[in-house]
């Protein structure tokens, strides 16, 4: 960032390649809703094409920012205190958003028909362009922008099934929720701002410290209240009770993209208001994130494993709930770093990728399975090797993964890194309870990868083609699993440079 004194102002310059990730989707979302009032039904397709081209240009503007940190709408008398920042760990969570982003596209293209296509590929790319500009906000004002940008969109892509009344009451209770935590994230950054005088992050570190003492409750307060709205976003406990609900009344490809793109937005966040902004707090946000992840895995992982196979919707209900779960794996690094003086952040980032990856495959799957039996029952699964070979061996790895087991090493690998970080903090009661929760969703993940290769009962359904987009993004998940449990210490390398 480079300033000027021109006829005694000063003028900033913005660096655009630095917002060039969010600036590309934006823009591509401004066309795609201009293209849809010139284009007739029969050409809608172009829209969905559109879609993933802009987010593959927008995964392009990144290579330019791996040659070190970009900084842009800086203070003029503070030339550290940024609003906008591209480093490795912006670089890292947007690779995250669009390539999630990316498979939410290839998912959502044999879903057309049903849908409104100009107005879906327009809000999915808007809640892209925040969930992408939100890892880069140092400032509290850009954060909760860009939080509202990437979550306002996703209330009417849940309730975009017009006259589904699943969909419309999740669509309510997501939206009212979410309200609700909006409100007290603004009412904790007022308070913030009153005992420091300041938004931006560094800005408040440094400010902490010397705040007055009769200003000191009102600024801890400030800061426990801020975290509300990310951990909504990363459905912790007891923020998650909108979850299971939204993701059956959603259609699938947007519960997928909540599952990890919501996640991303929420856990990046988390990150940068403790890590960052609230350091010197770390006493106080250190044992709430503690609490939190125990009992986000807990809950989480308990409601999976008591889900009935024979209920409608159960695929994506156990899927919800072991989103939940996993969110309280991502908190446990977040925790660690307020009680050890190395930083677990890249342990964070590295579990997201790996969770990313794998989720998205299942969720692509459940999408596949969908297509046959529309209330994707858990017993829909029964003997899918059967009608389904490559499908069903690919689900099986993606569950492996997220178990922890063999051959799905990625998921092994990230487990044990956020074990070590909590042993490395000193928090033997969150490791411990961490493995034990690890035991409980085993249960569950086997029993439906067992499914899987059971014999049917009766005749099976017969299989219905698989649209080409639905296998691309079977393919490239499981390609990206496969990988990276090839290669696991690479993501881990990736990742761990992603401090703050």
């Amino acid at each position: 960032m480079s300033t000027l004194a021109a006829s005694g102002s000063v003028i900033q310059s913005v660096d655009w390649i630095a917002i060039a990730p969010p600036t590309i989707t934006a823009v591509v979302a401004l066309v795609v809703l201009v293209a849809d009032l010139f284009l007739s039904d029969r050409r809608k397709p172009l829209l969905g094409r559109l879609t993933i081209g802009g987010l593959l240009l927008a995964g392009l503007s990144l290579l330019p920012l791996t040659d070190g940190d970009h900084t842009t709408f800086c203070l003029t008398t503070s030339p550290r205190d940024c609003s906008y920042v591209a480093d490795h760990f912006t670089l890292v969570i947007q690779l995250l958003v669009i390539g999630g982003a990316l498979l939410t596209a290839l998912l959502s293209m044999h879903t057309m028909d049903e849908l409104p296509a100009g107005e879906y590929w327009f809000l999915l790319l808007s809640a892209v362009a925040g969930a992408a500009l939100l890892p880069a906000s140092r400032d509290l004002a850009t954060l909760v922008v860009a939080l509202e940008v990437a979550t306002l969109p996703t209330f009417a892509l849940v309730g975009i099934r017009r006259g589904d009344r699943l969909s419309s009451e999740a669509a309510l209770k997501f939206f009212l929720s979410s309200v609700a935590a909006t409100a007290v994230t603004l009412l904790g950054v007022s308070f913030v701002y009153a005992a420091t005088g300041t938004l931006h992050l560094t800005a408040i570190a440094h400010a902490l410290p010397g705040v007055d003492p009769q200003l000191t409750t009102l600024a801890k307060a400030g800061a426990a209240l801020t975290l509300v709205g990310f951990a909504f976003k990363l459905a912790a406990a007891p923020f998650h009770f909108w979850v299971p609900d939204t993701y059956v009344g959603a259609p699938l490809p947007i519960a997928a993209y909540l599952s990890v793109v919501g996640k991303a937005v929420g856990f990046s966040g988390l990150i940068l208001v403790t890590v960052v902004a609230f350091k010197p707090y770390d006493a106080i946000w250190g044992p709430a994130a503690a609490a939190l992840a125990a009992l986000t895995m807990t809950v989480g992982n308990v409601a999976a494993l008591r889900e009935r196979p024979d209920a409608p919707h159960s695929a994506v209900r156990l899927l919800a709930w072991s989103s939940i779960g996993q969110a309280g794996y991502l908190l446990v690094p977040i925790a660690a770093s307020a009680y050890s003086t190395t930083d677990h952040i890249g342990t964070t980032v590295a579990y997201a990728l790996m969770y990313a990856a794998v989720n998205l495959g299942a969720f692509a799957v459940a999408a596949l399975v969908s297509r046959t039996y529309k209330a994707n029952r858990l017993t829909d699964y029964r003997g899918l090797y059967t009608t389904r070979p490559l499908a069903a061996l690919s689900l099986a790895f993606f569950l492996l993964c997220l178990a922890g087991l063999p051959p799905g090493i990625i998921g092994l690998f990230a487990k044990v890194a956020v074990f070590s970080s909590a042993v490395d903090a000193g928090l033997g009661w969150l490791a411990v309870l961490m493995a034990v929760n690890v035991v409980i969703a085993l249960v569950y993940y086997l029993r439906w990868t067992a499914l899987l290769f059971v014999r049917p009962e009766g005749e099976s359904a017969p299989a219905t083609r698989t649209p080409a987009p639905l296998t691309a993004a079977i393919a490239v998940a499981a390609a990206l699993a496969v990988a990276l449990s090839g290669a696991p210490q690479l993501v881990l390398r990736f990742a761990a440079a992603s401090l703050l």
